[in-house]
């Protein structure tokens, strides 16, 4: 992925859980591949990736995408849908420079120009895959941007039926249901789950469509419906600026600095290291470079408030290192880290 792509994307685990999390409230025992199989998922996708990220990941086989690690699971693949979505269509995020005064006052709205599209896909491709189940509630997964966007899709709770396909359709009991209908859980993995801190917040990349969501449906805002909620973030890499490298690779003890192979890669591209490239992420998305992440998320504003919360050590962003091409088997939806998240 460009660096452009992540740098977009990119805007402490002292935050309590406050929630437990089961497929199916109230909890129940450990769930059998039978069961699995009956649970439609849907994957929404982080900003700049595409619905083939999580099946055929940088083109190296279908073996090495996260749909394929949750068949092997014991999901049903034909209830295993990724939002359709193709990388160009992030484009359309551009839309919300049109949302006058908004985009400029910082107070868009998800459901705006910039994001409303994406909501209004994903909540029409659960509707679809509620009805393809047999009426199975979903489990949401949402990495990246998608973590929060699947937050502002399930919105207040109201899941109006005909206004899924028909903006215009009248709202009425007879078309009304609520969203705990259509969902049971919410697992977010990198998720950026409140805007930088308020000194940096004009830097916001959402434009104020993260803050609005906090302010009207913060944390785990459905939980009391039944709706659960889990948080997953990356404790990979300690940001560190440009001009502090040496000291990085010299202190005695063990450092959160990446891997050889990639850290030459950004040193070949007058970069740095894996440290300074998140450095730069984390103060986009936070406003504060020198915090621990995935990589490209500070592990902090991964954690959502109210819900079950999950650090994850050596965990990075997404299929690929940050800005570059190279694959990695160290992310949230890959076979080897998946089980460190996913509840049996």
């Amino acid at each position: 992925m460009k660096t452009f792509t992540w740098s977009l994307l990119t805007v402490s685990s002292s935050i309590l859980s406050a929630s437990s999390f089961s497929f199916s409230p109230p909890p129940a025992s450990k769930k059998t591949a039978a069961d699995l199989s009956k649970i439609p998922i849907v994957i929404c996708p982080g900003f700049g990736n595409d619905a083939i990220d999580y099946t055929n990941p940088l083109d190296q086989g279908e073996e090495y995408g996260f749909v394929n690690a949750l068949i092997k699971r014991g999901f049903n693949p034909d209830l295993i849908q990724v939002l359709p979505l193709k990388r160009y269509e992030w484009i359309r995020v551009a839309g919300g420079l049109f949302d006058i005064p908004n985009f400029y006052t910082m107070t868009c709205t998800p459901e705006g120009l910039g994001y409303g599209w994406y909501i209004k896909r994903l909540r029409r491709t659960i509707e679809d895959l509620h009805q393809k189940s047999g009426g199975e509630r979903c489990l949401l997964v949402g990495h990246s941007a998608g973590g929060w966007l699947a937050r502002a899709c399930l919105g207040d709770g109201s899941w109006n039926v005909e206004q899924i396909n028909n903006n215009n359709a009248n709202i009425s009991e007879d078309n009304t249901a609520r969203a705990v209908d259509r969902v049971r859980a919410l697992v977010t993995l990198g998720a950026v789950h409140k805007p930088p801190e308020k000194e940096f917040e004009a830097t916001c990349v959402t434009r104020g469509a993260l803050k609005y969501l906090n302010s009207e449906y913060p944390g785990a805002f459905l939980s009391n419906e039944g709706i659960s909620y889990v948080s997953v973030g990356g404790d990979a890499i300690v940001g560190k600026e440009k001009q502090q490298q040496k000291e990085v690779a010299g202190a005695d003890d063990e450092e959160k600095i990446g891997s050889e192979q990639v850290n030459v890669v950004y040193k070949d591209r007058g970069e740095g290291s894996a440290s300074s490239v998140a450095y730069t992420s984390y103060a986009a998305v936070s406003g504060i470079g020198e915090l621990t992440g995935d990589g490209v998320v500070p592990l902090e504003w991964t954690l959502l408030e109210g819900s079950k919360t999950i650090v994850l050590d050596g965990v990075l962003h997404s299929i690929n290192e940050a800005g570059t091409t190279l694959p990695t088997d160290k992310w949230y939806g890959s076979d080897a880290v998946l089980d460190r998240w996913l509840p049996p």
